[in-house]
Order: C-alpha cells, then sequence, then structure tokens
C-alpha cells in the first residue's frame, strides 16, 4: 500500500519563536551581560603534535588589567578531573556492542580541561588568561612563554594504524582504540565464494565541522554563601548532563553546579554536543576570581577547535547472484577519534547499519578506530547513517553499472517489504515496520523519473551533462533514554510543561505545546514550555539523536493523562456523582447525559480552594512522569536529486531535489519540512562543498576560517520538492520516528550519484567527495584518458554548446 504522503505548504502551523528571532530579540549566551564580568582568553597550541618543556608565564602576569594565568598544572593543583565524554561501555546501550574481538573494551583516552605534558592538535588550549577586558587578555595571551618539543604528527586514521605511525597515547598501542567484528564472518566468505558478481567500493566519507551561526560560548559565577557555581553555556546535550560532567571535572557534587541554557542556541547539529574545556575553565576561573568569567570562542578558534564530525574511511564489498539477489556485504570501516575518544556512536551506528534496508542475508562488518593529532569527532547530524547509506547506494549503483542491472529494479527486487518486518539485518539489529518500496515510489511520482530522459536531451542540446539518481535510507537513533516532564494545570489558564530535553533550534516552543494542547483540549497559547535549568529540570537528556519528540511525547502524555484522570475524580466529587459518569474532552469535565460541566482549570482551582476534596486530591492539578525507554527508532526515505555538469569546466548545478520521509506522524509538518531543508543542505554541503583539511606533515589546519572552508549558499541549492510519509511506528507507543535529520542521511550518496550518472558517458565511476568543480574536470579527463589508452581508435563524443 502506497503511504500517504503530505506535500510541503500542507497544514502549517507557525512556529511561536520565529517572530522573536527574525525581530533580533533572541536571547543568546553571548547576550548575557553581567556586571564586573572579567574575559577568559585560552592560549592554544600551533602543534598538531608537541611536548610542553616548560612555561613562563611571569610577563603574562605583569600585564595591566591581568587577573589570572592558569594552566595544566595549576588545574591539577585545584583538583580538576579529566572530563568525562560519555564513550561509555560497549555493554551499554541500545546499539549493537563495540568491543574488541576477544571481549575486551574499546580503550578510551581522558582529556583534561588543559593539558600538563602534551598537546595534541592544533588549536587545544594550553593555557587560559583571565583580565578585565577581552582586549587586554588576548594581549597578556602572547606574552606567554611556551617552550615546544615538536613531535611527529599524524591525521589520517589510515596513515594512524601504520606500522611507522607515530604513537599519540603510550595506553593506546598502534592508535588503534577499537577493532570489532560484527554480523557472520564465515557466512559471508561462504556467500562470497558462490557470488556470481562481487562489486567493490573503496571510499572516504571527507571530515567536517559544524560551522555554528553562533560560535560557543560560557559565562560561570561562583556564589561563595550558597557554594554553588551558575554556568551559562551554549550546548545542546542537556542542562542535566553538562551539569554532572562539569561537577566530576570540578569534584564537586551534582548540586553544587547549576546549568542554565539560554533561551536560543545558534545551531548545534551535534557537534555543540560536548563538554568543552572552557565550560568547566570559566567555572573554576570564576571561583579563584570571586567574580563573573566569560569565554566567547571566536570564529578561528571554533574552526581549530570545535569537535568536528564524519572523517570515516570505507572498505566495502557487495555479492549477487546471478539475478541480481544481494547475497552478502562485508565492510571494512576506519574512524577516525582525532586526539580524545570523545565518541565511538557515529562509527557504531553506521556499521550496524551498513546493510540499509536492503534484505542481505550474510554479513560481516570491521569497525574499527584510531586516534590522530586532529579535534576529537564527535556525532554530526545523523551520525555514521550518511556514511553507511553513501556506501549501500553507491555500490548498487555500481552493481548496476558494472553487472548490467537496472538500478531501480536491482533496488526493489532486493528491498525489505512490509510482510517481512520486524525485520532483523545480518548484523542484529531488528527493524520495526514501514513501506520502504511504498516511499519509493512516491519520491519517484514526486521527481518525475519518468520524464528525466526528455530533459537530459534538452540539457545535452546546451552542452551540458544531465544525471538522476535516487537513494533509499534508513536510521538507528536512540540517544539518551531517559526523561522527565512535569505538568501543571494553573488557575489562571495556563498550564507549565517542564522537560528535560531542550531546543537547538527544532522548534519545541511550538510543538511541545500543540501536542499537550491536543490531549488536554485547549489553545496551545495556554501552554507553556520550561526548559534549560537544573534549578527546576531534575532529569532528562538533551537533543540528539532524533530523540527529543521521541521520547519527550510519552512522559508528557503520560503526565497529561495521570492528571485528566485526576481532574475526572475532582469533578465527580464536585458534581456529586460516580467518577464513571465524568468525561473529559475539549478542556471539560462532563456528567453524562446532563449538561453539567466544569473546564480544566476551574478544576484546578478547586484542587486547590475546595475544602470538600479528600485529601489525595487536593494540592495542585499536576503530574510527573520520569521514564526510561531503551531502545532504536527507524526513520526511513528517499532521496532524488538530478543536476547539470558542464564537461568543459566541471561546473555543476542541482536542477532537482526530491525527499520523501517517514515520520510515523506528523506533529508539525511545517517543522519538519523545514528540518528537512535544513538537512538536505548540510548534506549536499559535504558531497559538494566542505571538508577540513589538515597537512599531512604539520597537521596544520588548511581550512580554519570561512575563506577556506566552504559552505553551500542559496544560490546553489533548488527548490526543494519534500514530502512526508506517516506510517505510525510499531516501535513507539503514539506512533512517532524522529524526523529531524533524514534530510542528510541520503544526500551524501544520491548526489555522487547523479554527478557519475552525468558522467557516465566519459566512463566515470566514482567521484570523491567533495565533488568539486575541478575534482569532476579531473575525473572527465582520467576517463577520457583511460578510455583513450582502452581503445586507441575511439573518440569521445562531448557535449557542446550550441
Amino acid at each position: 500500500m502506497k503511504p500517504e504522503a503530505r506535500l510541503h505548504g500542507d497544514f502549517p502551523t507557525f512556529r511561536r519563536e520565529d517572530l522573536r528571532l527574525v525581530t533580533g530579540h533572541g536571547q543568546y549566551a553571548d547576550d548575557l551581560n553581567l556586571p564586573h564580568a572579567a574575559r577568559a582568553v585560552m592560549v592554544r597550541s600551533p602543534h598538531a603534535h608537541a611536548a610542553i618543556r616548560s612555561m613562563d608565564v611571569a610577563n603574562a602576569l605583569a600585564h595591566p588589567g591581568v587577573l589570572v594565568v592558569l594552566s595544566g598544572a595549576d588545574a591539577l593543583a585545584d583538583g580538576l578531573q579529566t572530563i568525562p565524554h560519555p564513550t561509555g561501555s560497549s555493554k551499554v546501550g541500545s546499539d549493537m556492542p563495540l568491543a574488541h574481538r576477544d571481549g575486551s573494551e574499546r580503550i578510551v583516552t581522558r582529556q583534561h580541561p588543559l593539558p600538563v605534558d602534551r598537546a595534541r592538535f592544533v588549536g587545544e588550549a594550553v593555557v587560559m588568561v583571565v583580565a578585565e577586558t577581552e582586549a587586554r587578555a588576548k594581549d597578556a595571551a602572547e606574552a606567554v612563554v611556551i617552550d615546544w618539543e615538536p613531535l611527529p604528527a599524524v591525521t589520517h586514521a589510515i596513515d594512524a594504524l601504520g606500522d611507522n605511525a607515530p604513537q599519540l597515547w603510550d595506553h593506546v598501542p598502534g592508535n588503534r582504540t577499537l577493532e570489532a567484528h560484527l554480523g557472520d564472518e564465515a557466512a559471508t566468505t561462504a556467500a562470497f565464494a558462490r557470488a556470481a558478481h562481487r562489486v567493490r567500493l573503496s571510499s572516504w566519507v571527507q571530515r567536517v565541522t559544524g560551522a555554528h551561526l553562533e560560535p560557543r560560548a560560557v559565562v560561570a559565577t561562583w556564589d561563595e554563601m550558597k557554594e554553588l557555581y551558575t554556568v551559562h553555556a551554549s550546548h545542546g546535550i542537556g542542562v542535566v548532563q553538562l551539569r554532572d560532567e562539569l561537577a566530576a571535572v570540578l569534584s564537586v557534587p551534582p548540586e553544587r553546579v547549576r546549568v542554565v541554557a539560554p533561551r536560543d542556541v545558534g545551531g548545534n547539529f551535534g557537534t555543540r554536543n560536548a563538554t568543552y574545556p572552557e565550560f568547566a575553565l570559566a567555572a573554576w576561573a570564576a571561583r579563584r576570581l570571586q567574580r563573573p568569567v566569560v569565554f566567547k570562542a571566536e570564529r578561528s578558534e571554533a574552526f581549530l577547535s570545535d569537535c568536528q564530525g564524519r572523517d570515516l574511511h570505507i572498505d566495502v564489498e557487495l555479492a549477487l547472484d546471478a539475478e541480481g539477489n544481494f547475497l552478502a556485504l562485508r565492510s571494512v570501516n576506519t574512524a577516525n577519534n582525532g586526539a580524545y575518544t570523545t565518541s565511538f556512536v557515529p562509527l557504531n551506528k553506521g556499521a550496524q547499519l551498513m546493510p540499509s534496508l536492503y534484505r542481505i542475508p550474510a554479513a560481516h562488518v570491521i569497525a574499527r578506530a584510531a586516534v590522530t593529532n586532529t579535534p576529537a569527532t564527535i556525532p554530526y547530524r545523523s551520525a555514521g547513517r550518511p556514511e553507511a547509506i553513501y556506501a549501500m547506494e553507491r555500490l548498487i549503483d555500481l552493481t548496476a553499472r558494472q553487472c548490467g542491472f537496472e538500478r531501480l529494479a536491482l533496488r526493489r527486487r532486493n528491498i525489505i517489504g512490509p510482510t517481512e518486518q520486524p525485520y532483523r539485518n545480518p548484523l542484529g539489529v531488528i527493524y520495526d515496520n514501514g513501506d520502504y518500496e511504498g516511499v519509493m515510489q512516491t519520491a519517484l511520482d514526486l521527481s518525475d523519473w519518468a520524464g528525466f530522459p526528455a530533459r537530459r536531451e534538452a540539457s545535452r542540446a546546451r552542452g551540458l551533462c544531465r544525471g538522476i539518481a535516487i537513494g533509499n535510507y534508513i536510521e538507528t537513533t536512540s540517544g539518551a533514554p531517559r526523561e522527565r516532564a512535569e505538568v501543571l494545570v494553573r488557575p489562571d489558564k495556563t498550564i507549565e510543561v517542564i522537560v528535560g530535553t531542550q531546543s537547538t533550534g527544532q522548534g519545541h516552543e511550538t510543538a511541545f505545546p500543540q501536542l499537550v494542547a491536543e490531549w488536554f483540549g485547549v489553545s496551545p497559547a495556554a501552554v507553556v514550555l520550561c526548559t534549560g535549568d537544573t534549578s527546576f529540570v531534575k532529569a532528562g537528556g538533551g537533543s540528539h539523536s532524533g530523540r527529543s519528540l521521541r521520547q519527550a511525547s510519552v512522559v508528557m502524555h503520560r503526565a497529561t493523562t495521570d492528571i485528566i484522570n485526576k481532574g475526572r475524580r475532582i469533578a465527580a466529587v464536585l458534581f456529586e456523582t460516580d467518577v464513571a459518569d465524568v468525561s473529559f474532552a475539549d478542556g471539560c469535565f462532563r456528567v453524562t447525559g446532563t449538561d453539567h460541566a466544569i473546564d480544566i482549570f476551574r478544576v484546578a482551582s478547586a484542587a486547590t480552594d475546595e475544602s470538600a476534596l479528600p485529601d489525595e486530591l487536593k494540592g495542585p492539578l499536576a503530574a510527573i512522569s520520569d521514564q526510561t525507554r531503551p531502545g532504536l527508532a527507524f526513520p526511513y526515505g528517499t532521496a532524488v536529486c538530478e543536476l547539470e555538469v558542464d564537461p568543459e569546466t566541471g561546473a555543476l548545478a542541482i536542477q532537482r531535489y526530491t525527499s520523501v520521509d517517514d515520520v510515523g506522524r506528523a506533529l508539525n509538518p511545517m517543522i519538519l519540512h523545514g528540518q528537512t531543508h535544513g538537512g538536505i543542505a548540510q548534506g549536499i554541503g559535504q558531497a559538494l562543498f566542505e571538508q577540513c583539511c589538515f597537512d599531512p606533515e604539520s597537521g596544520q589546519n588548511l581550512s580554519a576560517s570561512l575563506m577556506d572552508y566552504a559552505l553551500p549558499r542559496a544560490a546553489d541549492l533548488p527548490s526543494f520538492t519534500t514530502a512526508l510519509s506517516e506510517v505510525p511506528a510499531s516501535s513507539h507507543p503514539l506512533g512517532f520516528r524522529p524526523g529531524s535529520e533524514g534530510g542528510t542521511t541520503p544526500a551524501l550518496a544520491v548526489t555522487i550519484n547523479a554527478i557519475v550518472d552525468a558522467l557516465a558517458e566519459f566512463g566515470v565511476t566514482h567521484v570523491e567527495m567533495p565533488a568539486t568543480p575541478s575534482r569532476i574536470w579531473q575525473a572527465i579527463a582520467a576517463a577520457k584518458t583511460d578510455q583513450g589508452a582502452r581503445n586507441p581508435g575511439l573518440h569521445n563524443t562531448v557535449p557542446t554548446r550550441p
């Protein structure tokens, strides 16, 4: 059955936060200006790998206005601990466990807020200077003298695993932090042995960075009377997790740290979801100085020291029988941890999803990771899944071309059908439900796939090469499993909702009140969402892995149901009737068969004022739900990309882009379409423009400014055609699937496949990302040269402009 699709523009419900943002009234961490605040500046390592022989801060301390200059040795002396990044155990969580083959745990590194003996990437903070003004702190920072001993550096994971690679950590032999095996190696080997076709792809999904509109910032204070740190930080991991991790660094109980998130955050995409050293350093300095301390990263600092994303080398092979049935998949996925093991999540999620939504009986994946002299990597929008889908969808198109299959038929033959679900993939992940082929057909229809040949001929007449590609995807999202909601109905006709998750631009301020208002039968304007402050948020996670609505909806619904049930009991007392005779709808309690009715706000008033109520019904009309719900969620969808390439220059223009995403249940379609649009832009950005480049010898970041790090612009993208499919998720009690990352997940694959399709007449079979005009032109030239060498009499017919 073809899934119902909601097109972009259907059922608009505007975001209540947008007016504030577009009129310049957003409230960011950078906007918090406390009186008498001192300014912190970091001295950062100019070396990718260097030992700190000695350090002299005397001249810096002598500068006017300087309050303190602090080093890693000072931090150790004051009892600061390492940052407890949640690398976790392979035995915890809902993802397939990644541990060494012998069962031993992956190796983790420890990150001090300031290193004591060695810097391991260019831009790592090594000294903090705090002064009356930022300018004076910067002047003093230049006076800090450090005697460095430069050491050999390595920036690529494959190189770091080589026999002659420099060693970053004494306890990480060969720089290898993990080598895990998933699946059945013997069955996979046997399937390859009997295969009629084998197709292989070796590719690198390059490193990118979040490039947030708002660089990270922190404002910290210390209250001596209360013995309380207060930290205002722009982040997305959730105030509770950040509080707990800061408390661990500062060696104090969690109740002595209050974390406040700003009302607005200028971009996240996952790379903001870390406890950065500056967060703890600002709090430490505030206590030492007994005054507020502010740190605001500059754009260049963000490029150098933000956690970054992707950076995975994939060597993958697909086996098929003569009819085109997939038999087996094997892959070696090599991830770059960076200098610190901040996260293994992208490697984990990508490795377990390598078969995608296709029926593959056997698979064997080796998931490896290595430390290098680069900033740490962390989950970046759709962590690990775009890499896996890129590999699978590229393999399918390569297979179709090399083995003579039609690419749509090959996908249809092997796609998992609804009657096979729930479906266990060959690596052990159990998918819930979905109409994968139905969504694929919807995307084909919306993209007018059938009309492509005519459009290709029209492009050819203008001297351009036109290509089209389709890509299917599935995701495995999880995130922190615990969430908490407190819901309070007030007599003043407002409903307060406190949840542990928080928005970093996803529209919670609109969507969550919509949901609660629907359940209570009141206007969304009556519902006030409260988040982002550990003074009232007791538990819950932040925004990551598509968890916010998926987890918050369950606890909000439970609390709402409990309030309605309590309200029915109160109304029964007020109406002197049996509770079974009281119903609730449209914000009112009614006695069946009568005209007696009372709205929920009057019930809330009675709960606090009515003396006739029994004791168990007196008090605020409120409820709390605190639940831990582990498990994976499985959004899925299809994208189609159509583009033109100028074969004379390699210049490219995307002409059409279609995305159909199944979200289970669309709470706010407008927000979901917006999320999809942003996700597509990020995916295309990686496919065509973005790359964090490091000098292979010195380890210097060669793309540390917006002059060198290319981002997509509005003119680079067409108007997107997006649609939502709604097949309720069997894995969620309310049917929701995450809906914020699907735009990104297939974009890498479908963009590169479209380029290769456009250049197929030249014999081009692959273009590495980012597919810049230079790379495209070189691929055409290399293919023509190769064809000429193999067929001396062959002359390529290159489209020419009329």
